[in-house]
């Protein structure tokens, strides 16, 4: 299962919907994009070690970018950046997806939702 970073953010922010998401996922995988996406909203170095531990106690993977990864989301780029406004990050995240054969949850189907073969499980906070 890939986590994607708004369900993790709303895990920290206390919503239980996504706390019962991620703990009866583990263990999960995280994309480095989403990885990098979680930190970028953190405000302390206690909240950065806090992420950290969490994730070591999971036994949560971050899938790094590698060269299969990075094809994908170039060739996802090309074909959906005009017609549908697809985002770099979306890109890797997807690809990463794909890549792994996980399914990925999600609050923001719409940014994958026109990909062909990603499995997408739509997760909503209310």
């Amino acid at each position: 299962m890939l986590i994607d970073s708004d369900v993790m953010i709303w895990f920290y922010r206390g919503k239980e919907r996504a706390q019962k998401t991620i703990f009866q996922n583990i263990p999960f995988k995280l994309s480095a994009v989403s990885y990098m996406e979680i930190i970028q909203g953190v405000r302390n170095k206690e909240e950065l070690n806090k992420l950290k531990k969490d994730l070591k106690q999971w036994s949560a993977e971050i899938i790094q970018i590698n060269e299969a990864i990075s094809k994908k989301a170039i060739n996802l780029m090309e074909e959906y950046k005009l017609s549908h406004g697809l985002e770099l990050g979306d890109a890797i995240i997807a690809s990463t997806a794909l890549e792994y054969d996980e399914p990925l949850i999600t609050g923001n189907t719409k940014h994958y939702e026109y990909i062909p073969d990603i499995k997408i499980l739509s997760f909503k906070i209310s």
